[in-house]
């Protein structure tokens, strides 16, 4: 178990002395909830429902407090990485210069 884990709104990194932060708990800094899939070891966007634990109940807000037993703290995945409106404005202008290499 890690001995910290990264706050997916702020990237705040939390002390957790081994232990698992209780549902209630939020973050010093934002106050965002602690024990959420997006804050979670096993949370992956690309997984199916968002995480890699096969038998772990669907969780639908991934930034909400839940009560699952799987929860790991993790690097707070939710926020690491390109956000949405970032991938898009990337897509968006490589399709842009791709089509207009292909006019000339």
């Amino acid at each position: 178990m890690s001995n910290q884990v990264v706050c997916f709104k702020c990237g705040k990194s939390i002390p957790l002395l081994g232990r698992v932060p209780g549902r209630r708990e939020e973050c010093p800094q934002c106050r965002s909830d602690l024990h959420v899939c997006k804050n979670c070891l096993h949370y992956d966007p690309r997984a199916y429902n968002e995480c890699k634990e096969p038998t772990a109940d669907v969780v639908k807000d991934k930034e909400r407090a839940n009560f699952c037993d799987h929860f790991a703290p993790g690097a707070g995945l939710g926020s690491t990485g390109p956000a949405k409106n970032d991938l898009l404005a990337a897509a968006e202008a490589l399709f842009k210069k791709s089509s207009s290499n292909n006019e000339s």
